[in-house]
């Protein structure tokens, strides 16, 4: 088993219980602050991309392949991750793009307008907020924040310095999403009184590794950032990251985004949230990763809907109302009745945000300066749901929430579930 590579439940809730003492105090900072009255956007958007492994390999795609975008800058801690990025870029755009190992270098180049955060969760609101203050338009990978309370910093970051951010929750900006949203809101299922929202198992590869020294290529103490800091091990790096606390929420979150973001579109809570949640789990029985191996969650919100979220539900969100129900996939919608699918909408009906395409719908809000589809604001309460639930689940109890205050009613134990210190020092 990796040194220092497991944690169980009771010992993630000690460490826990003292993030808010420990935690720095949050401060926008005056850093690059000079930037931060945005400059008129050109037609093309110089975008820096952070982070290309995975999901950002289809970042860098969308900002070479799209004529609202020009890439102005690349940053990755892995250095072979990082030439493979430019490569890359170099043959498909004529213009050298400058690369970086430290995203702060990045931001201080006032010819880029945006930038797109697709790096491990824990690494989101740091680099979005200082993206924000640094006068850029940010694109921020789900799940938006690996705390409830560091979310609720990126609204207010970007609300302050005036930026437009995008949740990468892209679903959204599909058709048939929005026309099934728009189904369920306008009430031909009748009422609404159940959703249910499915995410994936577990997919770290066994068998464990030791500890050893991080390979050259690679920046681990950046990499870190403001996580705890830990002998590196190859299976809690990269990929891998999504499967211990210290960097992510699991599969809750990693999943759990994208299929409870459809749930409160089409519950019409996407500006707010659930106010109680509760939840169970099962563990990996050697402690190879920390986070649950099989989990379910029950939020209630204040409407009466119950959202049931649990490991191999169906993907995307199915809706069930007193009349029938529909399930909005993450490629199809289906009814119950079938003929509910194919009911015309007219303007009497809900009428939901149209988005072509989810990078396109960013880059026309960079220019309009008008709020995207997935505004950071939904962002942070879809994200919230998923946080909630992980809370609920950790600490094996019914949680009760105030969706309006962001606050635990009555848990003080949970309440200090909702942050994480930094490590020195990083702070906000």
């Amino acid at each position: 088993m990796p040194q220092g590579s497991t944690c169980t439940r009771r010992q993630f809730l000690s460490r826990a219980a003292g993030a808010a003492a420990l935690a720095a105090p949050y401060a926008l900072t005056s850093r690059a602050l000079g930037a931060a009255a945005a400059k008129p956007a050109s037609d093309r958007i110089a975008v820096g991309v952070i982070g290309f492994h995975n999901i950002g390999r289809s970042h860098l795609n969308a900002a070479l392949r799209m004529k609202q975008f020009e890439l102005a800058g690349a940053c990755d801690v892995d250095k072979h991750i990082l030439a493979g990025a430019l490569k890359t870029a170099a043959a498909r755009q004529k213009a050298k793009v400058p690369a970086y190992g430290d995203y702060r270098k990045m931001l201080d180049d006032k010819a880029i307008d945006a930038i797109i955060v697709a790096t491990p969760d824990h690494w989101h609101a740091l680099m979005s907020i200082h993206a924000c203050q640094a006068g850029k338009d940010v694109y921020c990978q789900k799940p938006l924040s690996l705390t409830l309370r560091e979310g609720r910093r990126m609204v207010d970051a970007a609300r302050r310095y005036g930026r437009v951010f995008q949740t990468g929750t892209q679903h959204r900006s599909k058709d048939h999403t929005r026309r099934a949203c728009e189904l369920v809101r306008s009430g031909r299922i009748g009422k609404l009184h159940t959703i249910r929202t499915g995410i994936a198992g577990v997919n770290w590869p066994p068998p464990p590794v030791p500890d050893s020294e991080p390979p050259a290529h690679l920046d681990y103490n950046m990499w870190l950032g403001p996580a705890p800091l830990r002998p590196y091990n190859a299976k809690r790096c990269h990929y891998n990251f999504r499967f211990f606390w210290d960097y992510s929420g699991g599969q809750m979150t990693n999943f759990g985004q994208h299929a409870n973001d459809l749930a409160q579109w089409g519950n019409g809570t996407e500006l707010t949230g659930p106010v109680a949640a509760e939840g169970s789990a099962q563990y990996e029985p050697h402690g190879w990763y920390e986070v649950p191996m099989k989990s379910e969650a029950t939020l209630t919100y204040a409407n009466g809907v119950k959202l049931i979220c649990k490991t191999g539900g169906p993907g995307g969100a199915e809706f069930e109302g007193t009349k029938g129900k529909i399930l909005c996939g993450y490629s199809v919608l289906k009814a119950d009745p079938p003929e509910l699918a194919a009911q015309p909408l007219d303007s009497s009906d809900v009428q939901l945000y149209r988005s072509r395409e989810h990078h396109a719908d960013w880059a026309e809000c960079i220019k309009t300066r008008k709020r995207p589809i997935c505004d950071v604001e939904i962002g942070h309460r879809s994200c919230s749901v998923c946080l909630l639930a992980n809370v609920a689940i950790l600490l094996g109890r019914k949680v009760r929430w105030d969706p309006d205050k962001e606050q635990i009613l009555g848990d003080p134990d949970a309440e200090r579930l909702l942050d994480k210190p930094y490590r020195a020092p990083w702070n906000a």
